[in-house]
């Protein structure tokens, strides 16, 4: 099982904006916050955003370097999915695809792609 996720985010108050809702949404609350993190929690997983050192922001993110590929959360059914789509793009989210949900998993994987403001990819896959 893992125990937390630790990303490292080019600016903090502008990553929680973002995060903050779409986690809630997941079922994640709040767990901690300091000067530099914060941190949400569900069940018994959390994940930590920390600002990054200005030192170490010479070179931007980007998922095809070695390293983190994206993250991916469960959905609760298909309709969240739809009702996230909706709510993205409320929100001025652009999705990475815009052809129904790539079948990545198979033929019954529903799941839809988009980027936090890092462009840290993020996938949200309903149940099989």
């Amino acid at each position: 099982m893992l125990h937390h996720i630790e990303l490292y985010v080019s600016n903090l108050e502008r990553s929680d904006r973002f995060w903050s809702w779409l986690l809630a949404q997941l079922g994640y609350e709040r767990y901690q916050r300091w000067t530099h993190g914060v941190s949400y929690r569900a069940n018994d997983a959390y994940i930590v955003f920390v600002q990054a050192e200005l030192r170490y922001m010479d070179v931007p993110y980007h998922r095809k370097r070695v390293g983190l590929n994206h993250l991916a959360f469960r959905a609760a059914s298909r309709e969240q999915v739809d009702a996230l789509i909706e709510a993205l793009h409320a929100r001025g989210v652009t999705l990475l695809y815009a052809q129904p949900h790539p079948y990545a998993g198979g033929e019954r994987h529903y799941a839809i792609y988009f980027e936090d403001p890092d462009r840290i990819k993020v996938e949200i896959v309903a149940p099989s």
